[in-house]
């Protein structure tokens, strides 16, 4: 297993010019076909002290009957032939307090090619945001 998943991001807070620690962070994706159509695949990290995400855990909602997810994000990625779309949820209003920030929540939505890895930085402020690829 690699030390680290093919989509990672960063979260440095402009305002005080440090890493933002304890950031929850949702990943959304498209999963396999099924007899319903394409099932969504979620997964949630919080940033560590250096503000990054490198590996990803399934997320299992709060109204699941116990079931816990067991795929990876490299069991999905593996599956998808061609392009996805993804979105990264920056969990900001917690960090930041819900009437601390204008944007109580920053969403990233990107594209991936199959194969690739994919680093997503978020600068972060109360009042805005900007994101790129990175490398």
């Amino acid at each position: 297993m690699a030390d680290k998943d093919r989509i990672t991001c960063h979260v440095l807070d402009t305002s005080v010019g440090r890493p933002a620690k304890g950031i929850r962070v949702r990943l959304e994706g498209p999963g396999t076909s099924s007899s319903h159509g394409n099932v969504l695949k979620t997964f949630e990290s919080l940033t560590n002290d250096d503000g990054r995400i490198t590996v990803w855990l399934p997320y299992s909602s709060e109204t699941a009957s116990g079931e816990v997810p067991v795929y990876t994000l490299e069991d999905v990625l593996g599956a998808i032939r061609g392009p996805s779309r993804w979105t990264l949820r920056f969990d900001t209003a917690s960090y930041f307090g819900e009437d601390k920030t204008f944007f109580p929540e920053a969403t990233v939505v990107f594209r991936v090619e199959e194969g690739q890895h994919y680093h997503v930085p978020l600068l972060l402020s109360p009042y805005s945001y900007t994101t790129y690829r990175g490398s």
